[in-house]
């Protein structure tokens, strides 16, 4: 689906003025990422290398495995909407357009009317970004897929940046982010560089967004590879802990000051908690006389009992993946989902 023009946008505002979204008081928009660990069908793609993920291929990867993680990843989002379903979910290491319209489409999602759009990108394994978005929660006005160039001659392509503009019931204009850094393959010093160049990118498109718009709400998410402390985050997006007062141009990370306790993080490395997936917000998305905020404290990892498993090897738990190596677990994925709870304010 893609909608752009400024006609569209019109048409969107006025559908939402004739039929306006029901704001009694406050209410709540969640926002949710998930690093879904290798959501592939069991067809074979003769553009990409998904041979791993084939019934006959090392991993025996059946119908029945597929099938099983779609409804876990379906059952996952209800479980963090609670009542009420995330309005947004950003989603990495989808394969195509195919396990997307299964997971809203022939799941248990399917009743709670999700829409989607992806990225189309060259990595070699065909994994992209998606955004699954609640079509009477955010209306789209366009999305695009800002290619990432190769760092060097000799660097594997990496998966695009998905760019989404879109219309909240507050009649405010949000833009999101949606991203993949490439991979700590190689060791993290040696592929820091490659990060680091697509943090640029990232930071020159938002940076864009923020002169554009009057009032800007972006949000970035996705799983960086990185930690809060690395430089990607720190020093290239210059995304820091929320301060008092936050400054409308500046990004902030909702989760990095949490990120400095021990056992924190959506991801486990060798008995130690990180956290490599990230939410990072815009200045005017935590001033609580804005239309639609957030607080710092109304974003966390879902450490949701049935995403959990006992680590036997260091004590603690750690999250249920779908593999181990070569070894299928039946988890659903070795991320936990993040999440920050917006409040929107009644109309006047």
């Amino acid at each position: 689906m893609r909608l752009v023009g400024t006609s569209v946008s019109i048409i969107l505002i006025l559908s939402y003025l004739v039929c306006p979204p029901l704001l009694r008081g406050q209410t709540t928009f969640k926002v949710m990422w998930w690093n879904v660990e290798n959501l592939f069908d069991t067809r074979p793609d003769t553009l990409k290398d998904d041979s791993e993920f084939l019934p006959e291929a090392t991993r025996h990867w059946t119908y029945s495995k597929y099938k099983r993680k779609i409804d876990d990843i379906a059952r996952t989002i209800v479980a963090i909407g609670q009542w009420t379903p995330p309005a947004i979910v950003g989603l990495c290491e989808v394969e195509n357009d195919s396990v997307m319209k299964a997971l809203t489409c022939y799941s248990p999602l399917k009743e709670l009317g999700y829409r989607y759009v992806m990225t189309h990108s060259a990595d070699r394994r065909g994994i992209d970004v998606a955004l699954l978005y609640q079509r009477d929660q955010f209306k789209i006005l366009s999305e695009r897929s800002i290619s990432i160039k190769n760092f060097k001659k000799t660097s594997r392509p990496t998966r695009d940046i998905l760019h989404v503009s879109g219309i909240v019931p507050t009649l405010d204009t949000l833009d999101i982010f949606v991203c993949h850094f490439p991979s700590r393959s190689g060791g993290a010093k040696v592929s820091e560089p490659y990060r680091l160049f697509v943090a640029q990118q990232l930071r020159n498109e938002a940076t864009k967004i923020i002169h554009q718009r009057g009032h800007p709400q972006l949000i970035i998410m996705g799983d960086f590879n990185d930690y809060p402390t690395n430089r990607s985050i720190r020093e290239i997006l210059n995304a820091l802990p929320p301060p008092q007062e936050p400054a409308s141009s500046q990004l902030y990370h909702l989760l990095a000051r949490k990120a400095e306790h021990r056992n924190f993080g959506s991801y486990k490395y060798k008995g130690e908690w990180g956290l490599l997936d990230h939410l990072i917000v815009s200045g005017d998305l935590l001033k609580q006389t804005s239309p639609m905020y957030c607080k710092e404290s109304q974003a966390d990892v879902a450490q949701i009992p049935f995403l959990l498993e006992e680590d036997t090897k260091f004590g603690g738990k750690q999250p249920f993946r779908t593999y181990q190596g070569m070894k299928y677990r039946g988890g659903i994925s070795d991320h936990l989902p993040i999440f920050v709870d917006f409040t929107l304010r009644e109309e006047r």
